[in-house]
């Protein structure tokens, strides 16, 4: 059991708010291009996953990502690392944020009325009070949120497997769009910050979680495919940012009312979660006020919010391709770090710190693009 649970506390880690934004991208470049950044990056993944691993097993338990920056690179690494954990974790609530607003007011403006800022406001204003109170048990409605949700695709594409046109997912890629998927694909495969707790989880099996990672990885990897050729092959060209507002014109009401609940349950218990996160950085490791830790962790979301920035992809890629990418080089470089203290092979020091090269190519693609 504690092996199953540490398979689904990674594998849920990575399945985020990123997985919505796969299907309209996927119309965009085409499925095989999509196909080819899952293996690519699939790939990278489960190596950077697997090196954090190795230094998880090598350094004392209770430590997060800054304080094994701390340890190896010193205070400049604990630092960088503590400018991308909170960037990161602020762009990813900003990300729940506007796709989760953006499901409850399309359930709830047909029947209510309203607009789109008031439900976002509303979304935000619940969010923050959970945050604020610190809901423990948010984490486990998280879980099973996300399990619900794809048992409900998996039987509404037994239901509708008639309405799926194969064709769809073939579109001629539109070169302008060809680099975009590499931010929002990394973010859809992190799970990198479980990784100590995992394997402080597995307790004397801890050596386990090296043969665990690539499962943990390819797990999702297979999920966001079934959920591209459900939602693609469903709506095509009517495929929307966030996948499920595209699926209204194909569902009965009843079942499109039914996916936008879960879509609101699984993003909002997750910006929970996120915010409980952020909220503990700031508090514990920052020894800021808790108030001024909440103030912080829910005001700057909004904040972007409201002066325009609700590009629900353009966000998930700057954190994926950014920050995502930095804490990768922190973790190659730490990596690297061990490597010498344990006087391993200078080849292979240096073919694990070339791929520093490929998450700084990626950065700096990812800020020209946007």
């Amino acid at each position: 059991m504690k092996i199953l649970y540490a398979l689904a506390v990674i594998s849920g880690t990575c399945i985020g708010v990123g997985f919505f934004a796969l299907p309209y991208l996927t119309f965009k470049v085409g499925f095989w291009i999509m196909l080819g950044y899952f293996v690519l990056l699939g790939g990278l993944a489960i190596l950077i996953h697997l090196l954090f691993g190795k230094l998880a097993l090598k350094t004392p338990d209770f430590k997060r990502m800054p304080g094994f920056a701390r340890i190896y690179l010193g205070a400049w690494g604990q630092k960088i690392s503590y400018v991308s954990t909170i960037t990161g974790i602020i762009g990813a609530l900003l990300a729940y944020l506007i796709v989760g607003s953006d499901f409850l007011a399309e359930l709830l403006i047909p029947v209510l009325g309203g607009n789109s800022l008031t439900y976002a406001l509303l979304y935000f204003a619940i969010g923050t009070l959970l945050i604020f109170f610190g809901i423990k048990a948010i984490a486990k409605i998280e879980f099973w949120g996300i399990v619900l949700f794809f048992i409900i695709l998996i039987f509404f594409f037994f239901q509708e497997k008639s309405l799926l046109n194969e064709a769809n997912l073939f579109s001629l890629p539109d070169n302008s769009f060809l680099f975009l998927p590499y931010g929002v694909v990394l973010f859809s495969l992190w799970g990198a910050t479980m990784i100590p707790e995992v394997e402080e989880m597995l307790g004397e099996k801890k050596k386990l979680i090296l043969k665990i990672i690539p499962f943990a990885i390819l797990i999702p990897i297979i999920i966001y495919l079934f959920f591209i050729y459900l939602i693609l092959g469903l709506t095509g060209s009517e495929t929307t940012e966030s996948a499920l507002t595209g699926l209204k014109s194909v569902l009965d009401g009843k079942m499109f009312s039914l996916l936008l609940f879960f879509g609101i349950l699984t993003t909002f218990t997750s910006f929970i979660t996120l915010g409980l996160t952020l909220k503990k950085v700031l508090h514990f490791d920052l020894k800021l006020g808790e108030n001024l830790s909440w103030l912080i962790t829910c005001f700057c979301p909004l904040a972007l919010f409201l002066i325009g920035i609700k590009s629900f992809i353009g966000v998930v890629s700057f954190v994926g391709g950014v920050m995502l990418g930095i804490d990768g080089i922190l973790i190659l470089l730490m990596y690297c770090k061990m490597q010498i203290k344990n006087k391993s092979s200078l080849i292979k020091r240096f073919l694990v710190c070339s791929l520093v090269l490929v998450f700084l190519f990626g950065i700096i693609c990812e800020i020209i693009h946007l």
